[in-house]
């Protein structure tokens, strides 16, 4: 490459450095790997700099390198297993507890008038002030104070309604001899396993 190039190169470089860390650390989520993401992609790009007729171009070629660069990494990473003997003790978060308490809540919910379920939804989920909720609902704050408080309790009665009727049906599954493994029932007959 001519020495005029080299000099192009190192300038393009020195003006579009922070832009372009940017953009690698974009691609990747560790600030050590976009840095060698960018480093990569730069050593890749020297080597076609005379190559490129656009030079206002640069950028979007430097890119396309991250992102290929990027991609090969990805490509090549090992996926090894490691035998231990026991397993570790960290559990992974699947969201599926989190879901299963907003369905349990937007089901009781329901239980609530119309009225009531606005305040509860405007003062806790969108986490309005009194003074906010009674302007947009058109009620005095001292209602939506008396209609909440009424709300509340009413969830809370709902709530331990539905744990007590899930307590009496385990102690009911419990008592009759039922058991989701098999076996025989309380008359002695003989069930699948399931």
């Amino acid at each position: 490459m001519a020495h005029g190039e080299v000099l192009a190169f190192e300038e393009y470089v020195r003006t579009r450095q922070e832009a372009l860390l940017r953009s690698a650390r974009r691609l990747v989520p560790d600030p050590i790997d976009a840095q060698d993401l960018l480093q990569t992609a730069l050593v890749r790009t020297y080597g076609r700099w005379d190559g490129i007729a656009d030079k206002s171009l640069a950028d979007a070629y430097l890119r396309r390198v991250m992102i290929n660069t990027r991609t090969e990494w990805w490509r090549a990473r090992k996926l090894e297993e490691v035998p231990t003997e026991q397993l570790p003790d960290a559990s992974v978060e699947d969201g599926s507890e989190q879901r299963a308490d907003r369905a349990l809540l937007m089901d009781v919910l329901k239980v609530l008038a119309p009225k009531q379920r606005s305040v509860v939804v405007l003062r806790h989920w969108e986490q309005m002030s009194t003074e906010e909720t009674a302007a947009a609902l058109g009620m005095s704050a001292g209602t939506v104070k008396s209609t909440l408080h009424r709300a509340l309790a009413r969830l809370r009665q709902e709530l331990e309604s539905r744990d007590l009727d899930a307590r009496a049906l385990e102690r009911a599954d419990s008592g009759t001899g039922r058991d989701r493994v098999g076996g025989r029932d309380e008359r002695g007959r003989e069930r699948c396993a399931a």
